[in-house]
Protein backbone atom coordinates (compact mmCIF):
# COMPACT_ATOMS: atom_id res chain seq x y z
CA UNK A 1 0.00 0.00 0.00
CA UNK A 2 1.54 3.88 -0.86
CA UNK A 3 2.08 5.78 1.68
CA UNK A 4 0.67 9.66 1.46
CA UNK A 5 0.61 12.67 3.74
CA UNK A 6 -1.20 12.81 7.24
CA UNK A 7 0.77 10.44 8.70
CA UNK A 8 1.23 11.75 11.63
CA UNK A 9 1.56 9.44 14.56
CA UNK A 10 3.88 7.79 12.74
CA UNK A 11 5.95 10.59 12.66
CA UNK A 12 5.24 11.43 16.37
CA UNK A 13 6.63 8.22 17.16
CA UNK A 14 9.43 8.38 14.83
CA UNK A 15 10.50 11.72 16.65
CA UNK A 16 9.36 11.21 20.33
CA UNK A 17 7.12 14.20 19.88
CA UNK A 18 3.30 13.70 21.11
CA UNK A 19 0.54 13.55 17.92
CA UNK A 20 -1.21 17.08 19.77
CA UNK A 21 2.43 18.67 19.90
CA UNK A 22 2.79 18.71 15.55
CA UNK A 23 1.56 21.30 13.09
CA UNK A 24 0.62 18.88 10.00
CA UNK A 25 1.29 20.35 6.63
CA UNK A 26 1.34 17.33 5.33
CA UNK A 27 -1.54 16.92 3.47
CA UNK A 28 -2.80 20.02 1.19
CA UNK A 29 -6.54 19.74 2.97
CA UNK A 30 -8.27 22.86 3.55
CA UNK A 31 -7.15 23.51 7.31
CA UNK A 32 -10.01 25.54 8.39
CA UNK A 33 -12.43 22.75 6.69
CA UNK A 34 -16.29 23.67 5.64
CA UNK A 35 -18.65 23.93 9.73
CA UNK A 36 -20.73 20.71 9.15
CA UNK A 37 -24.32 21.14 10.95
CA UNK A 38 -24.89 18.72 13.72
CA UNK A 39 -25.94 15.82 11.54
CA UNK A 40 -30.02 14.39 12.40
CA UNK A 41 -29.90 10.96 14.40
CA UNK A 42 -31.90 9.38 11.64
CA UNK A 43 -28.86 9.98 9.29
CA UNK A 44 -27.43 7.53 11.35
CA UNK A 45 -29.87 4.83 11.55
CA UNK A 46 -30.89 5.00 7.89
CA UNK A 47 -29.62 3.24 4.84
CA UNK A 48 -28.31 6.15 2.60
CA UNK A 49 -30.80 7.13 -0.24
CA UNK A 50 -30.30 8.12 -3.68
CA UNK A 51 -33.23 10.86 -3.38
CA UNK A 52 -31.86 12.62 -0.36
CA UNK A 53 -30.73 15.73 -2.57
CA UNK A 54 -27.26 15.18 -2.84
CA UNK A 55 -27.07 14.62 -6.31
CA UNK A 56 -28.66 17.55 -7.27
CA UNK A 57 -26.68 19.84 -4.71
CA UNK A 58 -23.53 18.66 -6.59
CA UNK A 59 -25.22 18.88 -9.99
CA UNK A 60 -25.68 22.49 -9.05
CA UNK A 61 -22.48 23.04 -7.36
CA UNK A 62 -20.04 21.51 -10.46
CA UNK A 63 -22.33 22.23 -13.78
CA UNK A 64 -23.31 18.89 -14.14
CA UNK A 65 -25.84 16.26 -13.60
CA UNK A 66 -23.49 13.69 -15.00
CA UNK A 67 -22.15 12.89 -11.95
CA UNK A 68 -22.15 9.08 -9.34
CA UNK A 69 -21.47 9.79 -5.77
CA UNK A 70 -18.56 7.46 -4.34
CA UNK A 71 -16.70 7.26 -1.54
CA UNK A 72 -13.71 10.20 -2.37
CA UNK A 73 -11.79 10.00 -5.40
CA UNK A 74 -9.72 7.15 -4.23
CA UNK A 75 -12.35 4.68 -4.52
CA UNK A 76 -13.01 5.49 -8.58
CA UNK A 77 -9.36 5.79 -8.87
CA UNK A 78 -8.98 2.12 -8.01
CA UNK A 79 -12.28 1.11 -10.19
CA UNK A 80 -11.89 2.99 -13.33
CA UNK A 81 -8.89 0.96 -14.59
CA UNK A 82 -11.15 -2.31 -15.03
CA UNK A 83 -13.43 -0.13 -17.17
CA UNK A 84 -11.10 1.26 -19.36
CA UNK A 85 -9.93 -0.21 -22.10
CA UNK A 86 -6.16 0.90 -23.77
CA UNK A 87 -2.97 -0.47 -23.15
CA UNK A 88 -1.29 2.91 -23.20
CA UNK A 89 -1.30 5.06 -20.32
CA UNK A 90 0.38 8.47 -20.32
CA UNK A 91 0.78 10.54 -17.06
CA UNK A 92 2.37 13.64 -15.40
CA UNK A 93 5.56 12.81 -12.94
CA UNK A 94 5.27 13.36 -10.68
CA UNK A 95 1.71 13.11 -9.38
CA UNK A 96 -0.54 11.69 -7.00
CA UNK A 97 1.09 8.30 -6.64
CA UNK A 98 -2.29 6.05 -6.68
CA UNK A 99 -2.91 7.12 -10.33
CA UNK A 100 0.36 4.98 -11.97
CA UNK A 101 -0.62 2.81 -9.03
CA UNK A 102 -4.02 1.77 -10.27
CA UNK A 103 -2.88 1.36 -14.02
CA UNK A 104 0.24 -0.57 -13.42
CA UNK A 105 -1.00 -3.34 -15.48
CA UNK A 106 -0.63 -1.27 -18.62
CA UNK A 107 2.22 -0.04 -20.67
CA UNK A 108 2.72 3.72 -18.36
CA UNK A 109 4.47 6.60 -19.99
CA UNK A 110 5.47 9.24 -17.57
CA UNK A 111 6.09 12.84 -18.93
CA UNK A 112 6.56 16.60 -17.49
CA UNK A 113 3.65 19.14 -18.48
CA UNK A 114 5.12 20.52 -21.73
CA UNK A 115 5.63 17.27 -23.18
CA UNK A 116 1.79 15.97 -23.32
CA UNK A 117 0.47 17.61 -26.45
CA UNK A 118 3.33 15.82 -28.34
CA UNK A 119 2.35 12.28 -26.52
CA UNK A 120 -1.82 12.42 -26.75
CA UNK A 121 -1.87 10.80 -30.49
CA UNK A 122 0.38 8.08 -29.07
CA UNK A 123 -1.65 7.22 -26.00
CA UNK A 124 -4.83 5.31 -25.48
CA UNK A 125 -5.32 6.84 -21.88
CA UNK A 126 -4.38 10.23 -20.65
CA UNK A 127 -4.57 10.53 -17.05
CA UNK A 128 -4.34 13.71 -15.15
CA UNK A 129 -4.33 15.29 -11.85
CA UNK A 130 -5.57 18.72 -12.82
CA UNK A 131 -3.96 21.30 -10.60
CA UNK A 132 -1.28 18.24 -10.71
CA UNK A 133 -0.75 17.05 -7.37
CA UNK A 134 2.19 18.05 -6.27
CA UNK A 135 3.27 20.50 -8.42
CA UNK A 136 0.60 22.56 -9.17
CA UNK A 137 0.53 22.56 -13.13
CA UNK A 138 -2.59 23.29 -14.63
CA UNK A 139 -3.79 23.63 -18.44
CA UNK A 140 -6.50 25.97 -19.73
CA UNK A 141 -9.84 23.91 -20.77
CA UNK A 142 -9.51 24.90 -24.24
CA UNK A 143 -6.21 22.95 -23.89
CA UNK A 144 -7.78 19.64 -22.20
CA UNK A 145 -11.08 19.50 -24.29
CA UNK A 146 -8.59 19.91 -27.43
CA UNK A 147 -6.88 16.63 -26.12
CA UNK A 148 -10.13 14.87 -25.28
CA UNK A 149 -11.19 14.95 -28.97
CA UNK A 150 -8.20 14.15 -30.49
CA UNK A 151 -8.35 11.12 -28.07
CA UNK A 152 -11.91 10.34 -28.48
CA UNK A 153 -11.71 10.17 -32.12
CA UNK A 154 -10.10 6.84 -31.92
CA UNK A 155 -11.20 5.56 -28.69
CA UNK A 156 -8.84 7.15 -26.19
CA UNK A 157 -9.71 8.62 -23.03
CA UNK A 158 -8.96 11.27 -21.03
CA UNK A 159 -9.28 11.18 -17.11
CA UNK A 160 -8.88 14.19 -14.90
CA UNK A 161 -9.07 14.11 -11.54
CA UNK A 162 -9.81 17.68 -10.16
CA UNK A 163 -9.32 17.06 -6.40
CA UNK A 164 -7.54 20.13 -5.71
CA UNK A 165 -9.47 22.21 -8.31
CA UNK A 166 -12.23 23.73 -6.43
CA UNK A 167 -10.33 26.69 -4.83
CA UNK A 168 -10.09 28.18 -8.44
CA UNK A 169 -12.68 25.95 -10.50
CA UNK A 170 -12.22 28.37 -13.91
CA UNK A 171 -11.00 25.91 -15.83
CA UNK A 172 -12.62 22.65 -14.82
CA UNK A 173 -13.95 20.01 -17.07
CA UNK A 174 -17.02 19.31 -15.23
CA UNK A 175 -19.73 20.81 -17.30
CA UNK A 176 -18.35 19.03 -20.29
CA UNK A 177 -18.71 15.79 -18.66
CA UNK A 178 -21.45 14.52 -20.43
CA UNK A 179 -18.73 13.83 -23.40
CA UNK A 180 -17.95 10.36 -24.38
CA UNK A 181 -14.85 9.29 -23.06
CA UNK A 182 -14.31 11.87 -20.73
CA UNK A 183 -13.74 10.83 -16.88
CA UNK A 184 -13.80 13.75 -14.34
CA UNK A 185 -13.49 13.15 -10.45
CA UNK A 186 -14.46 15.07 -7.73
CA UNK A 187 -13.44 15.02 -3.95
CA UNK A 188 -14.98 17.03 -1.28
CA UNK A 189 -11.54 16.13 0.58
CA UNK A 190 -9.67 19.26 -0.24
CA UNK A 191 -11.25 22.52 -0.38
CA UNK A 192 -14.04 21.66 1.75
CA UNK A 193 -11.46 20.05 4.42
CA UNK A 194 -13.54 16.94 4.71
CA UNK A 195 -10.97 14.56 3.62
CA UNK A 196 -12.24 12.00 7.00
CA UNK A 197 -15.81 11.60 5.10
CA UNK A 198 -14.48 9.97 2.29
CA UNK A 199 -17.09 11.49 -0.42
CA UNK A 200 -16.51 12.46 -3.82
CA UNK A 201 -17.88 12.10 -7.64
CA UNK A 202 -17.67 10.52 -10.96
CA UNK A 203 -18.55 13.02 -13.36
CA UNK A 204 -19.01 10.46 -16.80
CA UNK A 205 -21.22 9.29 -19.40
CA UNK A 206 -24.04 7.12 -18.13
CA UNK A 207 -22.79 4.41 -19.58
CA UNK A 208 -19.50 4.26 -17.27
CA UNK A 209 -21.32 5.47 -14.59
CA UNK A 210 -24.11 2.60 -14.79
CA UNK A 211 -20.61 -0.02 -15.22
CA UNK A 212 -18.95 1.71 -11.87
CA UNK A 213 -22.32 1.81 -9.73
CA UNK A 214 -22.16 -2.27 -10.51
CA UNK A 215 -18.75 -2.55 -9.31
CA UNK A 216 -18.91 -0.50 -6.43
CA UNK A 217 -22.33 -1.94 -5.19
CA UNK A 218 -24.92 -0.37 -3.22
CA UNK A 219 -24.43 2.36 0.11
CA UNK A 220 -21.27 3.43 -1.53
CA UNK A 221 -21.33 6.64 0.21
CA UNK A 222 -22.17 6.70 4.14
CA UNK A 223 -24.97 8.53 5.31
CA UNK A 224 -22.82 10.90 7.38
CA UNK A 225 -20.96 11.83 4.45
CA UNK A 226 -24.01 12.38 2.19
CA UNK A 227 -25.20 14.26 4.47
CA UNK A 228 -21.99 16.64 4.91
CA UNK A 229 -21.17 16.46 1.25
CA UNK A 230 -24.75 18.35 0.54
CA UNK A 231 -24.88 21.18 2.59
CA UNK A 232 -21.15 21.73 1.67
CA UNK A 233 -21.82 21.89 -2.20
CA UNK A 234 -24.56 23.62 -1.21
CA UNK A 235 -23.27 26.61 0.77
CA UNK A 236 -22.39 28.75 -1.83
CA UNK A 237 -21.55 32.04 0.20
CA UNK A 238 -19.42 29.63 1.94
CA UNK A 239 -17.15 28.79 -0.96
CA UNK A 240 -17.07 32.28 -2.06
CA UNK A 241 -15.35 33.31 0.98
CA UNK A 242 -13.16 30.04 1.29
CA UNK A 243 -11.87 30.84 -2.20
CA UNK A 244 -10.55 34.50 -0.82
CA UNK A 245 -9.28 32.98 2.30
CA UNK A 246 -7.55 30.56 0.46
CA UNK A 247 -6.22 32.16 -2.50
CA UNK A 248 -4.76 34.92 -0.06
CA UNK A 249 -3.26 32.19 2.47
CA UNK A 250 -1.53 30.70 -0.15
CA UNK A 251 -0.15 33.78 -1.55
CA UNK A 252 1.36 34.31 2.01
CA UNK A 253 2.99 30.41 1.84
CA UNK A 254 4.63 31.26 -1.39
CA UNK A 255 6.24 34.43 -0.40
CA UNK A 256 7.28 32.40 2.97
CA UNK A 257 9.25 29.51 1.54
CA UNK A 258 10.52 32.56 -0.93
CA UNK A 259 12.24 34.35 1.64
CA UNK A 260 13.49 31.51 3.95
CA UNK A 261 14.40 28.57 1.27
CA UNK A 262 16.36 28.74 -1.99
CA UNK A 263 14.35 27.91 -5.41
CA UNK A 264 10.81 28.84 -6.71
CA UNK A 265 7.86 26.94 -5.45
CA UNK A 266 4.98 26.05 -7.61
CA UNK A 267 1.78 24.93 -6.62
CA UNK A 268 -2.24 26.02 -5.74
CA UNK A 269 -3.79 28.00 -3.18
CA UNK A 270 -3.57 24.60 -0.91
CA UNK A 271 0.01 23.72 -1.26
CA UNK A 272 3.11 24.22 -2.17
CA UNK A 273 5.73 22.70 -3.66
CA UNK A 274 9.35 23.24 -3.69
CA UNK A 275 12.20 21.14 -5.27
CA UNK A 276 15.54 21.49 -3.08
CA UNK A 277 18.42 19.62 -3.13
CA UNK A 278 18.45 18.82 0.55
CA UNK A 279 14.66 17.78 0.90
CA UNK A 280 15.53 15.14 2.97
CA UNK A 281 17.50 17.27 5.94
CA UNK A 282 15.03 20.14 5.62
CA UNK A 283 12.00 17.91 5.90
CA UNK A 284 13.67 15.91 9.23
CA UNK A 285 14.83 19.47 10.30
CA UNK A 286 11.36 20.96 10.52
CA UNK A 287 9.96 17.47 12.29
CA UNK A 288 12.44 18.00 14.83
CA UNK A 289 10.64 21.59 15.10
CA UNK A 290 7.33 19.31 15.56
CA UNK A 291 6.31 20.34 11.78
CA UNK A 292 5.14 17.71 9.50
CA UNK A 293 5.68 18.10 5.36
CA UNK A 294 5.54 15.93 2.42
CA UNK A 295 8.95 14.75 1.49
CA UNK A 296 9.37 13.43 -1.91
CA UNK A 297 12.57 11.36 -3.43
CA UNK A 298 12.11 11.78 -7.23
CA UNK A 299 13.25 14.43 -8.06
CA UNK A 300 14.03 15.96 -4.24
CA UNK A 301 10.96 18.10 -2.85
CA UNK A 302 9.10 19.22 -0.58
CA UNK A 303 4.97 19.97 -0.74
CA UNK A 304 3.68 22.71 2.12
CA UNK A 305 0.49 22.71 3.15
CA UNK A 306 -1.45 25.88 4.89
CA UNK A 307 -1.26 26.07 9.14
CA UNK A 308 -4.70 27.13 10.03
CA UNK A 309 -3.93 30.01 12.57
CA UNK A 310 -1.85 32.57 12.89
CA UNK A 311 0.28 30.40 15.93
CA UNK A 312 0.41 27.85 13.41
CA UNK A 313 2.03 30.32 10.74
CA UNK A 314 4.38 32.08 12.72
CA UNK A 315 5.97 28.76 14.29
CA UNK A 316 6.79 27.69 10.73
CA UNK A 317 8.43 30.73 9.73
CA UNK A 318 10.32 30.70 12.89
CA UNK A 319 11.41 27.30 12.33
CA UNK A 320 12.28 28.37 8.93
CA UNK A 321 13.94 31.10 10.39
CA UNK A 322 16.04 28.96 12.28
CA UNK A 323 16.97 26.56 9.19
CA UNK A 324 18.22 29.48 7.33
CA UNK A 325 20.10 30.42 10.32
CA UNK A 326 21.77 26.63 10.24
CA UNK A 327 22.43 26.86 6.30
CA UNK A 328 19.70 23.93 6.23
Amino acid sequence: MLEHGGRLQAAARRYGIPAADWLDLSTGINPRPYPVPPLPTAVWQRLPEDEDGLAEAAAACYGSAELLPVAGSQAAIQALPALIPGARVTLLAPTYAEHPHAWRGRSLRRCRADEVDTLVDDTDVLVLAHPNNPTGERFTRERLLGWHSRLAARGGWLVVDEAFIDADPAESLAPHAGRANLVVLRSLGKFFGLGGARAGFVLAEAALRERLAEQLGPWAVSGPARFAAQAALADAAWQRAARDELAAAGRRLRELLRHHLPGESSGTALFQWLPHPRAAAVHDALARHGILVRLFDDPPALRFGLPADEAGWRRLADALHTLRGHSA
